[in-house]
């Protein structure tokens, strides 16, 4: 791929990704380990979407003065409270944690709030998600990153072979688990958006990942006698200039977005770059170095090719 009259990766570039695949799947699983723990020992920080509670948005006339809001609010007895700015200096977002007593409870902090607020200020949103409901969510988002994944391990398994589909499922699964541990790691919100951002995440690691697995197969019909991380090196390296192109671009789109945008879609965004940066990686450290692990069939015409694996001397 061209930019200007200059190869943006110059042409005959060689990298020799497979002879570091050692590495990246000891760095990969220590990551997978230390983000399991993490989830473990102080689990997410799930936001009133999962746990349930009260959200109320106001605007105040003018600057919002955050210390006068917490002292008003905190005198109700409500137990944990966050209030924090929301985009204007005059917009502030107010959580409330889930009360004993159902969602009629949750509904007089609602009548709590607003007579110690009065009506200086201005009601834009209320929300009041109750355990039941919080419950299902929970159980609904994780069903469709599942779901999600399920999808991509048969799609993969038609459109190729078998050991593309676990290779490209081992690398959205990386992608996954990663961004979990980085949220419990930081403590963000987890709330519905996240797993927006999750599902979007599969789909964006899902393309880079096919791309690079297309160039494979052509490569492995071009070249039945090339060893296989030789292949596997040239057919990255041929795709290294559309992978890093679409990555930057797109980060380019959400960095702005995470600077410049609302505090309602910081979390979704940091999602989304994190997602990005892993999903670079995996589809070139853990999608193609799988093949080389799994073998894959040299001969693509239909007619019953054998498959080849790299010894295990090569490519150390």
């Amino acid at each position: 791929m061209t930019f200007k009259g200059f190869d943006f990766v110059p042409h005959g570039t060689h990298i020799p990704f497979s002879r570091w695949r050692k590495w990246s799947f000891a760095l990969s699983g220590a990551a997978i380990v230390l983000s399991l723990l993490l989830y473990v020992a102080q689990g997410l920080n799930f936001g009133i979407d999962f746990r349930g509670g009260t959200l109320i948005e106001i605007q105040t006339p003018g600057p919002a003065n955050i210390a006068e809001l917490r002292s008003k609010i905190s005198r109700l007895g409500l137990g944990d409270v966050q209030i924090q700015e929301f985009g204007a200096p005059n917009e502030v977002l107010i959580r409330i944690e889930q009360q004993p007593g159902g969602e009629k409870a949750q509904q007089q902090v609602v009548a709590k709030v607003r007579a110690a607020l009065g009506d200086s200020v201005e009601y834009r949103r209320t929300e009041v998600v109750g355990p039941t409901v919080s419950a299902e969510l929970k159980r609904d988002g994780t069903i469709a990153v599942l779901v999600a994944i399920l999808a991509v391990l048969i799609y993969i398994w038609f459109r190729f072979e078998w050991q593309f589909s676990i290779g490209a499922v081992a690398a959205l699964v990386h992608d996954v688990i990663l961004t979990i541990g980085v949220f419990s790691l930081l403590q963000l919100e987890f709330n519905l958006s996240i797993i927006a951002a999750l599902l979007t995440i599969v789909g964006y690691s899902l393309n880079d990942t096919v791309v690079v697995y297309d160039r494979i197969r052509e490569n492995l019909r071009r070249y039945k006698k090339k060893p296989l991380a030789e292949l596997l090196d040239q057919s990255i390296n041929q795709t290294l200039s559309r992978t890093i192109l679409t990555s930057v671009t797109t980060l380019l789109a959400l960095f702005a977005l995470f600077i410049f945008g609302t505090e309602v879609i910081r979390g979704f965004t940091f999602a989304m770059i994190w997602g990005v940066v892993v999903g670079t990686y995996s589809s070139i450290f853990i999608a193609s170095p799988i093949l080389m692990v799994l073998g894959v069939k040299r001969d693509w015409s239909g007619l019953g090719g054998a498959k080849v694996k790299e010894p295990s001397a090569r490519g150390a």
